[in-house]
């Protein structure tokens, strides 16, 4: 199974139109075009198919996982511990 494959997989599972997956992939900075992104759904004999490569497949599920859950909650910071243990 390809990276397009899985791509088309979870584009037709979730019900995404192009100019979803484009804000999805925004949610992560990666920028691409509907043009582009129309290359990947096309079939392997297509002359204007392009293949998935992993970095735009790991940044869609990236995205994908902030458009489902929202963003990650920022962690605090652990204030450094003041009270010093006494041995006895």
């Amino acid at each position: 199974m390809t990276n397009n494959d899985i791509f088309k997989k979870l584009r037709v599972a979730h019900k995404l139109r192009d100019d979803d997956i484009v804000k999805i992939l925004a949610l992560v900075d990666f920028r691409i075009t509907k043009s582009e992104l129309g290359a990947f759904f096309r079939r392997e004999d297509h002359p204007k198919y392009m293949e998935c490569g992993d970095q735009i497949l790991r940044n869609f599920l990236n995205g994908l996982i902030i458009h489902l859950r929202g963003p990650m909650p920022k962690k605090e910071a652990k204030a450094p511990s003041t009270s010093k243990r006494k041995k006895s």
